[in-house]
Formats: C-alpha cells, structure tokens, sequence
C-alpha cells in the first residue's frame, strides 16, 4: 500500500497528459485534480478495511465525488474568413472536423432509489478544428485552417434515473469562459508550381472571440459498482456520452462559424454510506415457547338462553334521506293490538339474513316497543332529537317521522312528543382530528335520539334525558356455538419469541383445516368449525410458528372430541352492555347495572364467561386490545362483587374477539350493528 501512494505520488503526470500535434490535446491543467483523486481513493480503500472487519453495515451514499475525462468531437459548421485584423483568408472555410480533451472534478447527489438527482461538473476542455482544405486564386494554392479553443466549463445538470437502475439521463445549462483562441494558417505551394515562394505558416489568436458562451448540454451514462454493496466507501465507474448542440456556441460575434460537440468518456466517483446499526436478533430457543390446547370434554352445540338485550335509544336514518329506513319493522295500524315485547320473533325486519336478521330483531322493533310502552304509560313522554350532518333542518325532518309513525299507527298523542334538531348529537362517534373510516362514523351519527324523564321507558337506574338506553327487553334464544365449545389454543411466549404462528387441524381421514396466521398468545375457535356435523372425532393439531430470529417452531398434540346436546331443563343468562366507540371504560349506570343486577343472579357453582367485541372501524390490532380491555373492565366488577359477597365458587374467563368479522355477534353493513358490535356480552353457565 505504502509503495502504490509513493508511485502516485511520483508520477509525472505530464508525460500521460502529452498527444501528437495536431490532435490538439495538451497538458491538461486538471492532472493535479486526478492524482489527488487517485490518492484519495486508496487512501479511503484502506480505510475501509478495518472498518468493514469490524462488523459494521453502510448504507448506499447520497453524495459522490469523483472526476470525469474524455474526449470532445467537434464538428465546425458556418464561414469563417477574417480570422483577425492582421489576416483575411483569400477564402472562406466552411467545414471541419476536430478532437479535444475533458476533465473534470464532479459532484453528485441522488438518494439511494431515488429517480431524481443533481450533478454538477466543472472543468477544463479543449475545441480543435481542422477545417476543410481551399484552393486559393489565382496561384490555386491549397490553404489550411486549424483553430485551437480551450475553455472552463461549468455544468450543472438534473439526473433522471427512469428504471431507478445503474442507467441514467441527465441535462442542463452550460457556462464556458474561453482560455485560449489561437489558430494556424498555412498556404501549401501549387502542386503544379513546386518552386513558387509561400509566405510561412501563420500562428496567432482569432478576433472578435467570445469570452463567455452560454448553452446547453444532454447525455446518458451508467453507473458501473466497483465495490460491494454494503462499505463505507463505495466505488462506481461510470461512462457517458453527452451532446452539446450548436445553439449558443459560436466561438466568435462575428461570421457565421458554429461548433456541434460529442463528448465521450467515463467518470470515477466514490462516495461514504451512513453506517446503520446492525439489528441485534434476539434467538430464543425453541424450548421457550409451549403450546397447549384447552379442550371441553363435552362441546355444546346449541344452548337455550334467556338473554336481557340492551336497547339503545337510537333510530338510524341512511345518508340522504329523512324517511324511517325499512330495515325497521314497520306495523299497520290493525297489527298494533297482537303486538308483545316478549313476542318479537313474530314481527321480524325485512330483508335480513344472517347474524343480523336473527338477533337483532329486537333492535329494529325499536320503535314498535317504545310506542307499545307510551300506549301502556300514558304520562310518559319523549322528546327526539334528530341529527344531520346537512343541519339542523334536516334533523327536524328526520324527527318528524318518527314522530308521525307513532301518531299515525299507535295514536300517540302529539303533544307528548317534543322534537329538535341538531346538527351532532350528545354522544358523536366522530370525533375532532380524526381520518380513518369517516364515512362509517358521519352514518351512526345521522340519528334520531329518543330521550325521557319517564322511569317506565328507561333503562334500571337511567335519570336525565342524555343517557342512551331504555329499558331492555328479555327473550328466549336459542344460541349456537356457545362459547364454552370453545377450543382455546395457548402459544406461552408467543408476543416475545414469534412473528407470527398458524394452526393445521387434521382429521383421521387426512382432511385438513387451516387456521391464521396469530401473533396473539391466546386464539379461541368454535368446536363447531372443526367438527362440523361429526357427533366426535379425534384430530391431529400442529402448531407451525416463525421465530423473530428466523427459526421454525413446530408443536404437535392430539385431541378426542365429542358434540353434546345440553339438558332440555338447563338455560343460561345472557346480558350484554354497550360501549361508546372506541371507549374501553364502563359508564356509571352500567356499573350499577352489573353490581344490582347481573352479580346477584350467578347462580353456585356456575361458569361465567365474558367476550368483549368491537365493530370494524380502525386498526385491527387496536381493535384487539380495545375488545380485551371492555372484557377484562366487566369481568373485574363482576367478580369483585362476587367476592365481596363471600363467594369463590365461580369460574371467570375473558377473551376478547376485536372485530373478527367471523366470531362477531352481528354483521357491519349498517350501523345499528356496528353500534351493538361495541359489546361485551356475558354468559352465565349454571353448573353442569
């Protein structure tokens, strides 16, 4: 290394720099530049030695130095006859041709994969001609022309990279200040008269040269790796070919001669990556991470429950219209007599299937049981507050109609009916600042809200009108899948030591099922999906999981299950409660609730098993922590109050579900179901 800076160091660079007359090519003043450049670059090749020994990884750099060379093909054009005030040609010259020398100190900068970048070259060029040979009268004596012209050049230029590859165009303006503008003229004797006396050659510099010419310049290079990716310093060779056309380069103001130029060469450029931290893998050892399966010995089918469904005090109108929406059920007037809460099943939505039509039959009987209620209370009244996002016309307008079903097919009386409206109501989903899903959250606020003083409309425990929940409605249900069929599938480790992990469920036939991929640690599925019609089965469970450092987990287990039909005598409870959107936390009534009313009602010995949910807006991952969080907050107030009673003799679970659109309790097409998909629901299971 030492004896390679030495040789540089003694170079004589003018010996390499040196062409035969005629070509026009010269010492070129910038030999300074590239020997420096030359020892720089070793200099840094051996730094980057022991820093690439040390471990470390570097970025593609952004900003490159270097140099450029090559050589100019000109092409004169044009006339050119007074060559100064001491010479005019017998004769014009009209045509020629020449070559010329380029080099340059450069610096660049285009980010890496960037498509865009900036160069910038500034240097010293030479422009030679040999023009055309003239016969020159009356002697018929051939003349010669050569022009030599060297400039500084300065050359800024935009870089396109189209295919963000090695390839590249760039272009841009060009500023040159003339150094030299000397010519030789020489008149040959006739060949015919070899003893004619020709005056000697002529050498002296053009008149009337410009001494600044302002053009342009366009051309395409590729940039050639000379050194891995990944060092510090980093090496690339680059040849080009650029055009600088003949607009706004004639030498001289006077005459008509114009230089086109081809240049034609190669640049060497380095550039310092920005060292980034090497990522530190965390390997954690397959034996960290354990896998379980809690499996009922017996998984229900189907359950009859006696459920207490929550009911909101909320009519939702679609965008655009004021008319009652007729996924409502809507009564004649000679069907108001056959009428019963306790009987919703006979009075179902129109075109609803699914999760949907089958349990939210109540909810959109709504306004069947609020105008059932008034007729049987007639000293209650409401008042209903319409919500429009276009005003607060148009919430008047949205609660007129409700106002009118309710004169028109249960003969209520107007005056128990107060309306207003608003622009957002009390309790808006749509919150300040926010971006995400806004058209999803502008429909649950377009509404109209019932509210009363009235204790026989309201929720247990309700006062003042801004509470939204009347009282809730009990029905029989027939639930399937109940969530005690539940397989829970415990990966112990999983957040900290797995990407992510998938489930493969194979039966004694072979069949398989596929399940995931979960980061979570915990992931409950219905027995009823691997099952399916079989009354038992045993299956094959592997667990494949990816470690964070790349390796693969596998874990294999085996599990016998069997369907069951539960007692025709035994019924569980359900209740429900409803959270505000993207709430995690209990509202005060519903804490009294659950206290007075859920805790008293578990039976000895029962199973209650809390599942919290969310509906489809936002993030899936927040969804999943927000569901988890409403069931941990219902099953702590539950079980404390439990506890406080003296007893240990119930068994608590809870899982949340976030919005998986599969386990959720309703769809998401409109939003009364996503309002009630914001739900914990809790199961109470009398001891089997």
């Amino acid at each position: 290394m030492v004896k390679i800076l030495f040789m540089i160091q003694n170079l004589n660079v003018k010996n390499i720099t040196h062409y035969t007359e005629g070509s026009g090519l010269k010492w070129c003043p910038c030999a300074l530049i590239i020997k420096s450049i030359l020892f720089s670059a070793l200099v840094l090749t051996g730094i980057q030695a022991p820093l690439q020994a040390q471990g470390y990884q570097f970025t593609k750099p952004s900003w490159w130095f270097g140099a450029a060379g090559g050589a100019n093909f000109g092409f004169q054009r044009g006339s050119t006859q007074q060559l100064n005030s001491n010479l005019t040609a017998p004769a014009a010259f009209h045509r020629g041709n020449g070559t010329g020398y380029y080099a340059a100190p450069l610096i660049e900068y285009h980010g890496p994969g960037s498509v865009w970048g900036f160069m910038l070259q500034a240097g010293h060029e030479s422009r030679n001609g040999r023009f055309d040979q003239i016969n020159v009268a009356p002697c018929n004596c051939p003349a010669d022309l050569n022009t030599h012209l060297s400039y500084i050049t300065v050359e800024p230029s935009l870089r396109l990279s189209p295919f963000k590859s090695g390839f590249y165009l760039y272009g841009g303006p060009r500023l040159a200040i003339n150094l030299k503008k000397s010519f030789s003229y020489k008149l040959r004797p006739n060949p015919g008269l070899p003893d004619l006396v020709i005056n000697a050659d002529i050498q002296e510099d053009l008149s009337n040269v410009h001494k600044t010419l302002f053009s342009m310049q366009m051309g395409a290079g590729y940039d050639i790796p000379l050194s891995a990716g990944g060092h510090r310093v980093q090496t690339v060779f680059s040849p080009f070919v650029s055009f600088q056309p003949y607009f706004g380069q004639s030498p001289r103001s006077i005459e008509t001669w114009s230089v086109t130029n081809l240049r034609v060469g190669a640049a060497l450029k380095f550039g310092s990556g920005r060292a980034i931290p090497t990522p530190v893998e965390i390997t954690f050892p397959i034996t960290e991470v354990g896998f379980t399966i809690n499996s009922p010995k017996n998984i229900p089918i189907q359950r009859r429950v006696r459920e207490t469904f929550p009911l909101r005090n909320y009519v939702f109108f679609n965008i655009g219209s004021t008319e009652i929406p007729d996924r409502y059920v809507m009564l004649r007037k000679d069907q108001v007599k056959d009428f019963k809460e306790d009987q919703l099943e006979v009075f179902t939505p129109k075109n609803l299937s699914g999760r949907s039509g089958r349990e939210m039959t109540a909810y959109y009987n709504v306004l069947n049981i609020l105008g059932d209620r008034m007729e049987k209370n007639p000293s209650s009244t409401i008042t209903l507050v319409g919500s429009s996002e276009k005003g607060p016309a148009d919430g008047m307008a949205m609660a007129t109609s409700v106002k009118r079903y309710l004169t028109d097919i249960f003969g209520i009386d107007a005056a128990r009916m107060s309306i207003e409206g608003r622009e957002k109501p009390k309790i808006p989903s749509e919150q300040p600042g926010g971006t995400r899903d806004l058209d999803l959250l502008r429909e649950g606020d377009r509404r109209v809200s019932i509210e009363s003083l009235s204790s026989a409309l309201l929720m247990e425990f309700q006062s003042g009108g801004d509470v939204p929940f009347l009282k809730p409605v009990e029905m029989d249900a027939l639930q399937e899948a109940p969530l005690d069929s539940y397989l829970s599938f415990n990966v112990d480790g999983a957040r900290e030591a797995l990407s992510f992990w998938s489930l493969e469920i194979r039966d004694e036939k072979g069949a398989l099922q596929s399940f995931g991929p979960y980061t979570q640690e915990k992931v409950s599925i219905p027995g009823k999906f691997i099952l399916g019609s079989r009354p038992k089965g045993d299956f094959k469970v592997t667990m494949n999981g990816q470690t964070k450092s790349g390796q693969t987990v596998k874990k294999e287990t085996d599990i016998h299950m069997v369907q069951w039909s539960p007692p025709k005598n035994e019924q569980a409870m359900r209740y429900s409660v409803i959270f505000e959107f993207n709430e995690s936390n209990l509202i005060p009534i519903y804490e009294k609730y659950l206290t007075e009313v859920v805790a008293p009602k578990i039976p000895a010995g029962a199973m209650v098993i809390v599942h919290g949910y969310t509906d489809i807006i936002g993030e899936a991952s927040n969804n999943q922590k927000l569901s988890l969080a409403r069931a941990t907050d219902v099953k702590n107030v539950l079980k404390n109050n439990v506890s406080k009673a003296g007893r240990n003799d119930v068994n608590f679970e809870a899982y949340g579900f976030g919005e998986d659109e599969v386990l959720s309790p309703y769809e998401n097409r409109f939003p009364e179901e996503r309002f009630y998909n914001r739900t914990v629901i809790i199961d109470i299971i009398p001891q089997k």
